[in-house]
């Protein structure tokens, strides 16, 4: 016998879903969780993968079993490392950004799209990443401009660059390619809390996710280790109000008690919310969720 969705979503907290990287997309009513699988999930997040899956909600309490919106087609060029999906309506389709890797290829992030809503299935649109096939890069999101333009923001990776750098990317209408050439926007060590971790030299950018405030302020949150060596969540402004800044960061990160790799989004009631895992601790991260307000140069928690 089949259960109803809301039989289903009474089965599921934040502290029964192990996953990195959390997304949340309002649509339809609903609320779509997206993730890095992680080991009681049935997979890892560091490793072999084969598939992605959402979770729904009608109150950001309750949450349905997972459901794979993404299988690995057979002869798909990624077999490991499927990382921080993200989904994002545009022209009334529905896209997912993912990071791949595999063997010999640089990390690197791909498009998909559903023909079906956010339950997806999510197939590719392109022969591989957007971003550069020799760069090593993760964590790609999309930004519209004032003109309507989309473009890809996402991060250089510190495992080849050393001070990993955040850079924008014009894309195609239709997503399935640049439009253009990355532009860098800052590195690493341009936030004054930023320490290098995992190891000496190495300064890491994860995360990047844009938001544009109601005063009309262009900002990003991202994360990076501090001089504790703590995943925490930084910010960013754009002077200019448009992705190519110049940007300046935050004295200090929003969030600095290991917690990170976040995003922004507001329920049916216009309420703020900050959601990002922790703590940044295998087999330990769990999605956590902060009602947040904006205020005249960043955020804090309400």
């Amino acid at each position: 016998m089949r259960r109803t969705v809301a039989e289903r979503m009474k089965k599921m907290k934040f502290e029964d879903i192990h996953i990195r990287d959390p997304f949340v997309l309002p649509a339809d009513g609903k609320y779509y969780l997206y993730g890095s699988r992680c080991k009681n999930s049935g997979n890892f997040a560091f490793g072999g993968a084969t598939g992605l899956d959402v979770y729904v909600s009608t109150d950001l309490e309750n949450w349905s079993e997972p459901h794979e919106c993404f299988s690995r087609p057979a002869d798909f060029w990624s077999d490991r490392d499927f990382w921080a999906p993200e989904v994002h309506c545009w022209q009334e389709k529905y896209y997912m950004f993912v990071s791949f890797k595999a063997e010999n290829a640089c990390r690197g992030t791909q498009i998909l799209k559903s023909e079906q809503g956010p339950m997806g299935p999510f197939l590719p649109i392109s022969e591989g990443p957007v971003t550069p096939r020799n760069w090593e890069c993760l964590d790609g999101t999309l930004y519209v401009d004032k003109q309507g333009k989309p473009w890809m923001v996402f991060c250089h990776e510190w495992v080849q660059i050393g001070n990993g750098t955040v850079c924008a990317l014009p894309l195609k209408e239709d997503l399935t390619a640049p439009a253009g050439e990355p532009i860098e926007l800052f590195h690493a060590v341009d936030a004054p809390w930023v320490r290098d971790y995992p190891s000496k030299g190495n300064f890491v950018t994860d995360g990047p996710f844009i938001y544009r405030a109601r005063n009309g302020q262009l900002r990003m949150i991202w994360s990076s280790f501090n001089e504790k060596g703590a995943y925490a969540q930084g910010l960013a402004c754009s002077e200019s109000g448009e992705i190519t800044g110049p940007w300046t960061q935050a004295e200090q990160p929003i969030m600095a008690a290991d917690s990170g790799h976040g995003m922004l989004f507001r329920d049916y009631e216009e309420k703020l919310y900050l959601i990002l895992h922790a703590p940044n601790e295998g087999p330990l991260e769990r999605p956590k969720l902060f009602p947040m307000r904006e205020t005249d140069e960043g955020f804090e928690r309400a």
